[in-house]
């Protein structure tokens, strides 16, 4: 994503830190926050991968944002590999970091690195993805990833006819046959989409209107490791011959990535099902608006994808590292619902939007996410 795409951050920084007096939420080092100006400061980034450019737009915009505060950043991206990231986080912390920004490839392997930043007093701010099994994380930005489930199931829903955009009754009765995917266990987000989606689905299951035909219904079954395309393209094809090669065919999947949506609609198209949804092609949704799925959804390939404006959790993510490293809590909207297994960890979370061929000008053009030489080329320039 261009820089010039990234909102300023001075913009963000006037609406003001709703902050409670005190020291920070968790870390030692937060109490009383630091007199030193922010270019003596450094703040390390640890980001997942370079494959989605959903990441790449994420670290861009964090770093970017960073340094216009003034900031020194430290930004690595780990390809999607445990070990390596867990190092990234340990070289940061000894070439003393003053926060962390994470998100994490492994919600759960990560204790050890965080450990060792809260015995040097760092505060951890957890991005997107929720660090698991550990008391030292301070905050949590994120989207509200339940909705986001609840968005992509509705948009499934649209698609088939069941519902309208306004999300009443539209008289499609079915029955249906659908077919599920998940993103990976490790993820702890993968499992909130999950629970948002079935639960919209669920009672239309329930009444046959909807059918998955294999039968699998458990995130377990459905999963997909690293959210990877090619193992999503191998998962359907594997459906269709072990599900439809009778003959029936599948009318829906509920997909949680784009990446993901891309292998599946390959799957798809090489079993023979059209090259468009008004040739064939099943309703697949998806999430992340990446560009080369808007233009499939644009040229009605795709159905749906979810925006989950990144420019705006970055700009979340530095806002409440600038409240830490002023001794200050973070505002958090959300202090119930996101139990990390050892404590509820106080959080921001941002509301997405589905994204339709009929909204993609007013959703992604007109706000400057992606132009629209971008979108008919399926590419970022």
């Amino acid at each position: 994503m261009k820089s010039i795409r990234f909102v300023a951050l001075g913009g963000v920084l006037a609406l003001g830190l709703a902050a409670c007096s005190g020291g920070g939420a968790g870390s030692g080092g937060a109490e009383g926050g630091t007199d030193a100006e922010p270019s003596d400061l450094t703040i390390g980034v640890a980001m997942p991968t370079e494959t989605s450019e959903r990441w790449i737009a994420d670290g861009d915009a964090v770093k970017s944002q960073l340094e216009e505060a003034g900031y020194t950043v430290d930004l690595q991206y780990a390809a999607d590999d445990i070990p390596t990231q867990a190092q990234q986080i340990d070289q940061m912390i000894t070439k003393g970091a003053d926060l962390l920004i994470v998100a994490s490839i492994d919600g759960t392997a990560l204790a050890n690195q965080l450990q060792a930043a809260a015995d040097q007093g760092i505060p951890v701010i957890a991005y997107d993805r929720l660090i698991r099994d550990t008391e030292n994380v301070d905050f949590y930005v994120t989207f509200d990833n339940y909705n986001v489930g609840v968005q992509q199931a509705t948009s499934l829903l649209v698609g088939l006819g069941i519902l309208d955009a306004e999300g009443n009754e539209a008289g499609a009765t079915g029955p249906f046959n659908i077919e599920l995917f998940a993103g990976s266990l490790d993820d702890n987000n993968a499992h909130f989409f999950f629970q948002g989606a079935m639960d919209t689905l669920q009672p239309y299951i329930d009444n046959g209107t909807l059918v998955v035909k294999s039968g699998q219904t458990e995130i377990e079954q459905v999963a997909t490791l690293r959210w990877l395309q090619e193992t999503a393209q191998k998962r359907m094809e594997d459906l269709l011959t072990s599900t439809y090669a009778g003959g029936d065919k599948v009318d829906g999947v509920l997909s949680p990535y784009d990446g993901i949506s891309r292998g599946i609609i390959t799957a798809l198209q090489n079993a023979g099902y059209g090259d468009s949804i008004e040739a064939g092609l099943p309703i697949v949704t998806g999430q992340d608006a990446e560009i080369a799925s808007v233009k499939l959804i644009n040229d009605g390939v795709q159905f749906s994808t979810i925006f989950k404006d990144t420019r705006k959790l970055a700009e979340q993510a530095v806002v409440s590292a600038q409240a830490f490293l002023d001794g200050e809590e973070p505002e958090a909207n959300n202090t119930e619902d996101y139990d990390n297994g050892v404590k509820v960890v106080p959080s921001y979370l941002l509301e997405s939007d589905i994204v339709y061929a009929d909204n993609i000008q007013s959703l992604l053009i007109d706000s400057g996410y992606w132009t629209e030489e971008e979108v008919a080329a399926g590419q970022a320039d």
